[in-house]
């Protein structure tokens, strides 16, 4: 089971740190990643860790300015954003996977979600 944790208002050019709780089994894992959604679009990948081998992705529009990363204890994994912007606006989930098959930036390929996070940015 996930949780994404630490959303809030910030204003642009900011930053937040979300974390992404788990419990549960997570030997075996695949990769963990990080999309986020705004009401009648589709989710969005945003960025996410091969976890055997902690190479890391982006997607292009938060590319230098997020950083995902494992996290530790309870916390599967951390993304820290910096430099917010108002198109960030937008809730955040956290998504596990176990399985090798597909793009580690596919929605579909994630089996496991957690209870989005409410992140809004202001002007």
């Amino acid at each position: 089971q996930l949780q994404a944790s630490g959303g809030g208002l910030v204003q642009a050019g900011g930053s937040l740190r979300l974390s992404c709780a788990a419990s549960g089994n997570t030997f075996n894992l695949y990769g963990v990643g990080w999309f986020r959604q705004i009401p009648g679009k589709e989710r969005e990948f945003v960025a996410g860790i091969h976890w055997s081998t902690s190479t890391v992705f982006y997607g292009d529009s938060v590319k230098g300015r997020f950083l995902v990363s494992r996290g530790n204890g309870a916390n599967l994994a951390y993304l820290t954003m910096n430099n917010l912007q108002l198109e960030d606006t937008a809730v955040y989930f956290c998504a596990a996977r176990y399985s090798a098959r597909g793009d580690l930036s596919s929605v579909q390929t994630y089996g496991y979600w957690g209870q989005g996070t409410l992140v809004t940015v202001s002007s």
